[in-house]
C-alpha cells in the first residue's frame, strides 16, 4: 500500500500499576472547562491511569485565581501567590511529576522543581512558536529560545508523532518519548446519527471541528472555492468574525460525545486547516466515524494520513476533492489503530519516577520532598 508520509508509531502494552509511578501529579494549564484536543487528551490518560489503580492529582487552573488570556479570554490563566505550586507538590509528594504545558502553571512547577532537584518530564502539544507568531505577527524562530530554555531541563519531553520528533531534535531537544493518542471507538463510529442541522443541507458537506482561533486556520477553510456546504463545530474567539466574513457556512458551536460524532459521521470529508497542530486528535475521531481527511501536509496529517483513509495538499480544495475517493471503511479501520490504552502505556513508559534518580544518589525518595535536594553523594578526593 502507497503511503503518503505514514510512519510506523511505537507500540506500548497498557500498564497496570504495578509497573509505573503510583503517585502522579500532572501540572497544566489547559483544563476544563476548556474544549481542545490538549484537555482531552490529558483528562483521558487520567481517567485510564485511574482505572488502573494510579493516584493522580491534577494541578490546573481550576484550583487558583484565574485571569483571560490576552487575545483568548476563553483560556483562564492561573494567578498563583509565590511557591504556591511547589508547596501543593510538596504535599502530594508524587512518585512522578508531569508538567503539560508552558504556562503559567507549568513555568512554577518547572521552577520548583529546578530549585528542588525534583526530576519531571513535559509533552510538546502545541507548535508554540508557530501559535505564537500567528497571535503576534512576529517570526516563529524568535520563540524557539523559549521552548528550549523550558523544555530542556526535563528528563524526557513526550511527543505524539515522528515529524515533531525530528524537528524538537532539530532544535537542540533529544530526549525525547513517543506518546501517541487514541478514540473513544465506542463513542466515534459510522453510526452516530448525524445532527438535525444536515438536513437539506447542499452537499458535499465540509467539516471542521475545533477552536475557533486564528492560529486554526480556520479562514483557508471556509476560503476554499470547493461546492457544497461548510460546516464548523466548536468555539472560540474568532468565531464571531468568521460568522460575519462567511454567512454561508454553518456555525453550530460546542458539541461533545454523541452530538459530535454524529457530526463527524454525517459529514463527507473533514476539512484539518491547522498547520500549528503537533497531532490532530479530531482527525483520528472523524476516521473512526468514517469520514476522510483533507488537510495540508504538515506536522500531524503527515504522521495519522494515508492516500486510503485522506489527502494532504498544499491545494485545500485539492485535497478536499482526493479526499472523497476514499472508503469509509479504510477510515474506520485505521482508526482502530489508535488506542488510549496504548497510548496511556506509552505516557506512563515515557515518566520518570522520582524513586529512579534518588535511587541512583543514594537518596531516600521521601527525602527529597522533605529535605528537598537531589544531588549525587559527594566523592572522596582521590
Amino acid at each position: 500500500m502507497n503511503r503518503l508520509g505514514s510512519i510506523a508509531l511505537d507500540t506500548g502494552a497498557a500498564r497496570p500499576v504495578a509497573f509505573g509511578p503510583a503517585a502522579i501529579a500532572i501540572v497544566t494549564d489547559a483544563w476544563h472547562p476548556q474544549v481542545n484536543g490538549v484537555v482531552r487528551t490529558l483528562a483521558t490518560t487520567c481517567e485510564m491511569l485511574r482505572s488502573w489503580g494510579h493516584h493522580v492529582t491534577v494541578v490546573s487552573p481550576e484550583d487558583y485565581i484565574t485571569l483571560p488570556a490576552p487575545t483568548y479570554p476563553e483560556i483562564r490563566l492561573a494567578l498563583t501567590a509565590p511557591g504556591a505550586v511547589g508547596r501543593r507538590l510538596a504535599r502530594i509528594a508524587p512518585e512522578a511529576v508531569h508538567i503539560a504545558t508552558e504556562g503559567p502553571l507549568g513555568l512554577a512547577a518547572r521552577a520548583y522543581c529546578l530549585k528542588r532537584g525534583v526530576p519531571f518530564t513535559t509533552a510538546y502539544h502545541t507548535q508554540f512558536p508557530d501559535y505564537l507568531a500567528r497571535r503576534t505577527g512576529l517570526p516563529a524562530r524568535l520563540f524557539w529560545p523559549y521552548i528550549r530554555w523550558f523544555h530542556g531541563p526535563a528528563e524526557a519531553i513526550m511527543v505524539a508523532t515522528e515529524t515533531i520528533r525530528a524537528e524538537l531534535r532539530e532544535q537542540g531537544l533529544t530526549r525525547l518519548a513517543h506518546w501517541s493518542r487514541g478514540v473513544d471507538l465506542a463513542c466515534f463510529s459510522p453510526q452516530a446519527p448525524p445532527p438535525p442541522e444536515y438536513a437539506g443541507l447542499e452537499g458535499p458537506i465540509l467539516l471542521y471541528v475545533g477552536r475557533v482561533a486564528i492560529e486554526k486556520n480556520i479562514e483557508a477553510f471556509l476560503a476554499c472555492p470547493y461546492p457544497g456546504t461548510k460546516v464548523v463545530v466548536g468555539d472560540g474567539p474568532a468565531r464571531a468574525g468568521l460568522e460575519a466574513r462567511f454567512p454561508e457556512a454553518l456555525f453550530l458551536g460546542k458539541k461533545t460525545g454523541a452530538e459530535l460524532a454524529g457530526c463527524y459521521a454525517g459529514a463527507d470529508v473533514f476539512v484539518f486547516p491547522s498547520r500549528t497542530d503537533t497531532f490532530g486528535l479530531v482527525m483520528i475521531e472523524a476516521l473512526a466515524c468514517g469520514t476522510p481527511v483533507a488537510a495540508f501536509p504538515v506536522a500531524g496529517p503527515r504522521d495519522i494520513l494515508t492516500e486510503r483513509v485522506g489527502a494532504m495538499a498544499e491545494d485545500l480544495a485539492r485535497a478536499i476533492d482526493a479526499a472523497r475517493y476514499c472508503e469509509s471503511a479504510d477510515c474506520v479501520a485505521h482508526a482502530a489503530g489508535f488506542s488510549w490504552e496504548e497510548a496511556t502505556g506509552q505516557f506512563l513508559a515515557g515518566l520518570v519516577p522520582l524513586g529512579t534518580v534518588a535511587s541512583a544518589c543514594g537518596i531516600a525518595t521521601e527525602a527529597v520532598w522533605n529535605a528537598g535536594a537531589l544531588e549525587p553523594p559527594r566523592q572522596a578526593a582521590p
